[in-house]
């Protein structure tokens, strides 16, 4: 890794992302990297890390107390950091531990290593949602505590990385066709697969996928399973660019750049 705990702003996120205050704070599971996680290159794909990190925060909440009042979340944003590759056939040991914090969301930081050397940091913008009301709610002061013992920012705000492709300045998009299994019991688009967007445009530019390399995705509206979705990407020399657009709107904004370990 660069510099020993040095910390610096990219795109609003730090970097590197915050590390466990203490062992016994992170929950932590393991399991093998199987074949339909990974790409042609026995690569570990985006879209797995992002099933990864929900797999694991959903088994978290049944070892919580009163995690069972807590089973809708909405994902605003995360954060996924390629420092050394995983691959086909290693396995995994998944830590996950709160970074910061408010009483209706908090930053979930997942930490993802294998066997053979793989390195993944991730971090998760996470919204506690009312699932009557369609709208965050308080998380219970039971749920809280372990979280308040181990974080010192408790009054977290949201604050936007990621700024929209413009239409008309970067040309035309292609469509982006949804399938039946995309889509969740509240008949919105799964998280993971606005990851598989991302993989779309990394196969266009397959440079970008060397590591060390971030990769963001932030949601600024739903997209639903009867939506028609169009994509757009745009390569700069810092970045690739991705959105995905609903009738001319960004819905999903993503971006990949390298980093520098």
């Amino acid at each position: 890794m660069g510099t020993a705990n040095s910390t610096i702003q990219q795109s609003g996120i730090a970097f590197p992302l915050p590390p466990c205050p203490d062992a016994p704070a992170a929950y932590t599971v393991s399991w093998p990297v199987r074949l339909g996680d990974t790409d042609g290159q026995e690569r570990l794909r985006l879209d797995a890390i992002a099933r990864y990190a929900m797999d694991i925060g959903y088994e978290q909440l049944e070892a919580a107390e009163e995690g069972h009042l807590h089973l809708a979340w909405l994902v605003r944003r995360t954060v996924i950091d390629v420092v050394r590759p995983i691959e086909f056939g290693d396995r995994v040991t998944l830590r996950r531990w709160p970074s910061a914090m408010s009483n209706r969301w908090f930053n979930a930081r997942i930490q993802i290593d294998s066997e053979r050397g793989g390195l993944i940091e991730a971090e998760q913008f996470l919204i506690n949602i009312d699932p009557e009301a369609a709208r965050p709610a308080r998380m219970s002061d039971r749920f809280m505590a372990p979280m308040l013992a181990v974080t010192t920012e408790h009054r977290l705000r949201w604050q936007a990385a990621l700024q929209p492709i413009s239409p008309a300045a970067d040309g035309a998009g292609r469509s982006f066709q949804l399938r039946v299994t995309d889509v969740d019991r509240l008949g919105h688009v799964n998280n993971a697969v606005h990851w598989e967007a991302v993989e779309e445009g990394l196969a266009l530019h397959p440079e970008l996928g060397t590591a060390p390399y971030r990769a963001i995705v932030e949601h600024v509206g739903a997209v639903m399973g009867a939506d028609d979705v169009v994509i757009r990407t745009r390569r700069a020399d810092t970045g690739l660019d991705i959105q995905l657009e609903v009738d001319g709107s960004a819905r999903t904004l993503a971006r990949i750049s390298p980093l520098n370990y």
